[in-house]
């Protein structure tokens, strides 16, 4: 069975961090099949071009002892210029060893190379960027994923169980 993931970071203000993951067994993942969220007590403090610091533990933690995902698409870029410079995404992808897409709603001054990507009737395009899948792929299934709005709704709902759990403690 193909696994397809989506994970976030939420920072609670009393410390430490909630990191969300949804698995889906369709790339459009319009089919949950798990959720999970887990806190953890530590995070790193955010140091500008060190993001992947503070997110890689905890997106290491809710991935420890799962079944391995065959694609992972994060809350962030993948590289952030067209060098290659490394984002949180490229840091996943060399820890996992599995396609990694960078979903980003604002757009880093010097990521030069996304694909933008419109969905749904918003004027605003989402950022995606990818490594070990092509970025037009990368593109298109970030287009093709399920829901009716800019943001799609696992993005939305990992978002969200991320944010909840940072408010009301782990589940």
């Amino acid at each position: 069975m193909v696994r397809y993931g989506a994970v976030d970071v939420a920072y609670p203000e009393t410390g430490g961090a909630v990191v969300a993951l949804l698995v889906a067994s369709d790339r459009r993942y319009a089919t949950i099949e798990s959720e999970h969220v887990l806190r953890l007590d530590r995070a790193a403090p955010y140091r500008p071009g060190h993001f992947y610091e503070r997110e890689l533990p905890a997106i290491r933690a809710v991935l420890a002892g799962r079944p391995p995902l065959d694609l992972l698409i994060i809350d962030g870029y993948v590289d952030l210029d067209p060098t290659g410079r490394p984002g949180l995404g490229a840091h996943v992808h060399e820890e996992f060893g599995v396609p990694v897409v960078g979903v980003a709603k604002t757009r880093f001054r010097t990521a030069t190379h996304t694909a933008a990507v419109h969905r749904g009737a918003a004027t605003r395009p989402l950022y995606v960027t990818a490594r070990g899948l092509a970025l037009p792929e990368a593109a298109e299934l970030v287009n093709e994923m399920a829901g009716p709005h800019r943001v799609p709704d696992a993005l939305r709902r990992v978002d969200a169980a991320a944010r909840a759990g940072s408010r009301v403690g782990e589940d």
